[in-house]
């Protein structure tokens, strides 16, 4: 399935195709997640299987670099799917998670209707 330009609640949200390109490096990310914005998407939910593994070691600083580059496009990012063993493997991550689902940047999510729901409830101006 191709990468879907899906509106959930009046957000525009570019919905990432499980099966696409890995995300290693931030180019990767400018390339195949941040064109959203060119897409109209004012959010990309990519499936974290999606994601280099670095990504869930903060120590590595490539989620920073990431989140960092959609902040620059006034984007939003949901990470969608079982990050499970990256927790347990990670004393700082569970913190990060926790503190961008308390805010509408960046969320971690389930499943895409876990994320069309937080939309619902917030809003999403």
């Amino acid at each position: 399935m191709p990468d879907l330009l899906v509106a959930h609640h009046g957000v525009p949200v570019l919905v990432c195709d499980a099966d696409g390109p890995q995300v290693a490096t931030v180019q990767d990310a400018l390339d195949h997640l941040v064109s959203g914005a060119f897409q109209d998407a004012e959010l990309v939910a990519v499936p974290a299987g999606r994601l280099d593994d670095r990504f869930f070691d903060l120590s590595t600083g490539f989620a920073g670099e990431v989140m960092q580059k959609f902040a620059n496009y006034r984007l939003r990012l949901a990470v969608v799917g079982d990050i499970s063993r990256h927790l347990a493997a990670s004393r700082a991550l569970p913190e990060l998670v926790r503190e961008s689902n308390e805010g509408r940047q960046v969320w971690f999510v389930a499943d895409l209707d876990e994320l069309a729901a937080r939309l619902g409830q917030l809003g999403h101006r």
